[in-house]
């Protein structure tokens, strides 16, 4: 098939509103990686926002650094999709141990206040794969932050890190949570 029917079959299949149809052109995409900002942008589900992230967009990231012009412009994107797709872009390097985990700190910082749990959620789960080859990033980035992490954000980058940064994590967490908790009590 050319490069014009394939796409056509994607919105197709995209258009129908059942998942094996939908994973199906996302897996065209593997071969065929244009639309995919619209196909996230419509995919409104982790299913696919992370299939897509994590098998088509991110090799597209490794082959061509300079998209990562694109991944930032997504990080500052009002629809959390998007953010999300920003961070899990970068997932597969982090997690064999190479990519830019300077990137994905800029671009996860500015999301740490969020209360949309799939945006902490990603940024935890990146963090756990990442402890896994190098914790000393993962713990790094904790200490820096501690006060800011949510609950599940934390849960998740706690997983492999070592006990004395975890606890030196919590005793600021436990510190933060209690002083909230006074201040909203005072309201």
């Amino acid at each position: 098939m050319g490069r014009t029917r394939v796409l056509a079959l994607v919105r197709a299949l995209w258009k129908t509103k059942n998942h094996e149809m939908r994973s199906a052109g996302i897996a065209l995409l593997e071969r065929h990686r244009d639309l995919l900002e619209a196909l996230l942008r419509a995919s409104r589900s982790w299913a696919y926002v992370d299939w897509l992230c994590t098998r088509v967009v991110a090799p597209l990231v490794e082959r061509e650094p300079s998209l990562t012009r694109v991944l930032r412009r997504w990080a500052r994107d009002p629809d959390f999709w998007i953010r999300r797709s920003a961070l899990l872009s970068l997932l597969p390097a982090l997690r064999r141990g190479e990519g830019d985990f300077a990137l994905f700190e800029r671009l996860a910082v500015p999301m740490l206040d969020e209360s949309e749990f799939f945006i902490r959620k990603a940024i935890g789960w990146v963090l756990r794969d990442v402890s896994r080859r190098r914790p000393s990033l993962t713990a790094a980035f904790v200490r820096r932050h501690a006060a800011r992490l949510s609950g599940v954000t934390w849960r998740e980058a706690a997983k492999y890190i070592p006990a004395a940064d975890r606890a030196f994590v919590d005793a600021i967490r436990n510190r933060t949570g209690a002083t909230r908790r006074r201040a909203a009590a005072t309201r």
